[in-house]
């Protein structure tokens, strides 16, 4: 076997990978190198990596779900029985592309604006009647 590094201790000889012996017994003459540095370039834009981390939340995304008359009928009656009933409610609405859960307390039912105002334990908190997709 041929001996690579001659000035070298006996257990790295035959080393042949240079980043396993240590510093001192390399050539002197041989540049240390960038390291990292040579990647900095490409962190230049952030706004790509934004852009990218938009598009992959995009994409979980969904439409509309569109209700039929007797769906929007079926939640109109069990908004109505809860509200006389039991005032405790879970509910799944659509808010900007996604399904979103809340469990609460029936405060009032706003015909006016359309909203529903529940209790989520202290604070209260307002629901539109139109993103209501399922209540429990």
């Amino acid at each position: 076997m041929k001996v690579i590094n001659p000035n070298a201790p006996d257990e790295y000889k035959y080393e042949i990978d240079y980043r396993n012996i240590p510093r001192e017994y390399l050539n002197p003459r041989i540049p240390k190198g960038r390291g990292m540095v040579k990647w900095q370039p490409f962190k230049t834009m952030p706004e790509q990596y934004e852009r990218l981390e938009q598009y992959i939340k995009d994409q979980n995304k969904i439409d509309r779900p569109s209700l039929s008359d007797h769906q929007l009928n079926d939640l109109n009656d069990k908004l109505i029985f809860k509200m006389y009933n039991d005032p405790k409610i879970e509910l799944r609405y659509f808010v900007d592309g996604y399904i979103k859960t809340k469990e609460g307390c029936i405060h009032k039912v706003d015909v006016h604006t359309q909203t529903l105002h529940l209790y989520e334990g202290s604070s209260l908190c307002k629901v539109n009647l139109l993103d209501i997709v399922e209540i429990k």
